[in-house]
């Protein structure tokens, strides 16, 4: 039987005991559990993440940049917070000694070649938590031909992620024929959080993009878009941080740039060290000729 200590008499009376608020708007009353993992995406420090999105391949296949995932992506991995990805690249390619922070595209069916809103459920919430992830991942496709059955995917998605602690990330699509307008984005990441997703994926638009970040109730990340010059993508980050933004969610910016690395590096420094974007470039190109 263990020897028994006596009962101890330093209580510290004269010191409250704290209750912090969570970091994040909009989370303070979840689950420590998913408090826990949105922790883990979004840096505490400054409530900011850098997600890298190579989750392309679910669609699309093979894209430019992402032909193989173990030679392309893997060397940017330490200098993101987060990945974004299918689970099927998460178990054949990524390391699992890895300690980013995962969110898993859990929505998915149709290819390029069919409608892209027509998506399910393909990934359990059960099949999250044995990968150890931190969130999942589903497209919510407002004004799409199956817009209903994709807010319903996410609801349900939100509905068991919460009795699990797992977060739910809605990522807004935006058909090619849909106007990108602070209007429409207002309407796609509002109707996301009024059903219950603990952040919202959108695009950044020049025009008005503060009040899409202020009248959503819940943490905003930006998707990089298509390839644009590395000064606009920077400027594009520094302006949507500065706006309301709590992280950047970048793919093709990154993975097709001149010098990926370099890139990962530059953007990180516009996330988390409030880098100008000028100061960022400089530092890009700095690093291009390291990398290259």
């Amino acid at each position: 039987m263990p020897e028994v200590d006596k009962e101890g008499k330093n209580f510290h009376l004269e010191i409250p005991q704290k209750s912090e608020l969570f970091f994040l708007k909009g989370s303070n009353e979840l689950g420590w559990g998913m408090k826990n993992r949105m922790a883990r995406i979004f840096n505490p420090k400054d409530g900011h993440t850098l997600m890298l999105a190579f989750d392309h391949g679910y669609f699309q296949g093979p894209t430019t940049g992402l032909e193989r995932i173990d030679v392309n992506i893997l060397p940017l991995v330490p200098y993101v917070d987060t990945l974004m990805l299918t689970r099927g690249i998460l178990r054949s390619i990524i390391p699992p000694a890895t300690t980013k922070s995962i969110v898993m595209r859990a929505s998915g069916g149709p290819s390029i070649l069919k409608e892209l809103s027509n998506e399910e459920i393909a990934v359990s919430v059960e099949e999250s938590i044995r990968m150890n992830v931190s969130a999942m991942a589903v497209q919510v496709f407002i004004g799409g031909e199956y817009e209903t059955k994709s807010l319903l995917n996410m609801s349900k998605l939100v509905n068991i992620g919460t009795q699990y602690g797992m977060p739910t990330l809605a990522v807004t699509a935006v058909g090619k024929d849909m106007v990108r307008d602070a209007k429409y984005f207002r309407l796609a990441t509002r109707i996301c959080a009024e059903m219950g997703a603990q952040f919202v994926k959108t695009y950044y638009v020049e025009e008005g993009f503060e009040t899409v970040t202020k009248s959503c109730p819940v943490p905003i990340v930006i998707a990089g878009g298509k390839k644009r010059p590395e000064l606009d993508a920077l400027k594009m980050a520094y302006k949507a941080l500065q706006e309301g933004a709590s992280g950047v969610d970048m793919g093709r910016n990154i993975f097709q740039s001149e010098s990926p690395i370099a890139m990962t590096r530059a953007i990180k420094a516009v996330v988390h060290e409030n880098k100008k974007p000028e100061e960022a470039y400089e530092m890009y190109q700095e690093l291009k000729n390291e990398y290259n």
